[in-house]
């Protein structure tokens, strides 16, 4: 099925299968999965779902085990769970509302106040940051053991004087080592190359011939001059081999001086990796804890600055937070005054708290659902219908600052009058304005301002029960409010009535 944009409202007969589309949103945004979603003697169950074109996707076996994609990439199931989170916003008697979530209450006040928490949360890197600082100085290895360790390994690097210049040993070594067979070999070479008569004796006997051809055949002109171009090359060659077998040394006590280098440079590389970086590093290491008690000393007089500073960042931030929190419990609970609660009350708390990367405060939305009762956390609200109409309430204010662009409300109208049914789905045609919202209902006061309806219905086709889901309009839709006014007989009153919701809904666009 495809959604389209606003508010898109699902109705049907109790127990033809809303649930089931629950399930499957449910289970491809990464909720739990067991055998039973799959029908009995199918592989598995599968479902897909698009959301501006990345794909999630997740199958089941009827053995119970689960994979999941996104984009038909593999991806762990947390994954799924973590970007389903981003995707869809769930409300609900089975879900596990974003909004329930301490940071997320905080993100969204933030957001509603115009609150920038950058000032603080520079303030607070800088103080992270010497607080770490610290903490590597006094933690670890006892600082003499360490000092004594460093000196030991300093003084060997030093010792050992590894430079760039030993780059090349490994290759002088074997060329020591060799270096009779080199120079035999060499010779050989420029002897091959012409000798100490170069390539002009070989020039000498071709000149003549290229000038003869040539007579005939002006192309023999080309090969005369390439031929001398060559032997220039030749010679070049000759002397370069001459000139790198010069530099051999094949005395035996320049070789073992070679060799007892090499076994040095080795064996510092293989303990220290790069001798040169690594006396460069402990250096600066040995300095900084033979100078330690100065450096704490210097650290922690920038830890009480930075402190300072970034608890008045945070005292700032807590000040800015406190006048948003009052702002958005006056909106909230005047949205719930039309959602019924005529005397309930939605708070946002603001308390101190450990200083964190987020500030020196805790954020906590509060009800209080009678006058004279104590406010609680939403978290801690018993009736599911009771915290998804607080929910909306929510919804409706932060709406253009919520960046879940899908909501779900799944029967937040239950047990609920039809003028608050009404109310309802004013505020999910309200917040729809900015997100795309889904609404399974039972109140047809609240289907009416869908701007596209959805029925699902049961049937048994093959011998087997199938739910379906269609779009219905105009007429088709008029019969469907009817049938959820009316139940089994639709009269004409009942049509009628149903023609009349249709038409207010259309009014309040």
């Amino acid at each position: 099925m495809e959604f389209g944009p606003g508010l898109n409202v699902i109705t049907g007969e109790t127990g033809a299968g809303k649930s089931v589309l629950m399930g499957a949103l449910e289970l491809v945004l990464g909720g739990r999965a067991d055998s039973s979603v799959v029908r009995d003697g199918a592989k598995e169950a599968e479902v897909e779902a698009e959301f501006d074109g990345r794909t999630v996707r997740r199958t089941v076996t009827a053995e119970g085990r689960s994979r999941a994609w996104v984009d038909d990439e593999s991806v762990a199931v947390a994954e799924l769970k973590e970007l389903g989170r981003r995707l869809v916003d769930i409300h609900g008697p089975r879900a596990n509302q974003n909004i329930l979530d301490e940071g997320f209450q905080r993100d969204v006040l933030d957001r509603f106040g115009g609150v920038s928490r950058a000032k603080y949360e520079k303030a607070y890197g800088e103080w992270r940051a010497v607080a770490d600082e610290i903490a590597a100085l006094e933690g670890g290895t006892p600082v003499a053991d360490e000092i004594d360790l460093l000196k030991f390994q300093v003084g060997e690097l030093e010792e050992a004087n590894v430079t760039s210049e030993d780059d090349d040993i490994a290759e002088r070594h074997a060329a020591a080592a060799h270096a009779a067979e080199i120079v035999d070999g060499a010779n050989a070479i420029t002897e091959a190359l012409g000798g100490d008569d170069g390539a002009e004796a070989i020039l000498a006997k071709l000149g003549p011939m290229f000038a003869s051809v040539a007579r005939h055949f002006p192309a023999a002109k080309e090969w005369a001059a390439e031929a001398e171009e060559i032997s220039v090359r030749i010679d070049e060659l000759s002397r370069s081999v001459a000139d790198a077998v010069s530099r051999i040394d094949a005395d035996p006590a320049a070789f073992e001086e070679l060799d007892r280098r090499l076994s040095v440079v080795n064996r510092m590389r293989r303990k220290y990796g790069d001798p040169v970086v690594a006396l460069a590093e402990k250096r600066a290491k040995l300095d900084d804890l033979e100078h330690r008690d100065e450096r704490l000393e210097e650290l922690r007089g920038r830890l009480a600055a930075a402190e300072r500073e970034a608890r008045k960042a945070g005292a700032d931030l807590t000040k800015r937070r406190s006048a948003a929190a009052e702002k958005l419990a006056k909106s909230v609970t005047k949205e719930l005054r039309d959602l019924g609660f005529l005397q309930a009350k939605f708070g946002v708390a603001v308390e101190p708290a450990e200083m964190s990367v987020h500030g020196c405060d805790s954020v906590a939305y509060m009800f209080e659902p009678n006058p004279g009762e104590t406010a609680r956390p939403l978290a801690a609200i018993a009736s599911s219908g009771e915290i998804a109409r607080v929910m909306l309430a929510l919804k409706t204010v932060l709406a253009s600052h919520d960046e879940t662009e899908v909501l779900v409300f799944d029967e937040i109208d239950a047990n609920i009058g039809g003028e608050v049914g009404r109310a309802v789905g004013e505020k999910m045609r309200a917040v729809a304005a900015t997100h795309q919202v889904l609404a399974i209902t039972h109140l047809p006061q609240s289907a009416v301002y869908g701007d596209r309806h959805f029925v699902v219905s049961k049937g048994v086709s093959g011998g087997r029960t199938r739910t379906r889901i269609s779009v219905v309009e105009g007429e088709d839709r008029v019969s469907e409010i009817a049938r959820m006014l009316g139940g089994e007989k639709l009269t004409s009153v009942t049509r009628k009535h149903a023609q009349e919701l249709l038409e207010h809904g259309k009014k309040k666009h």
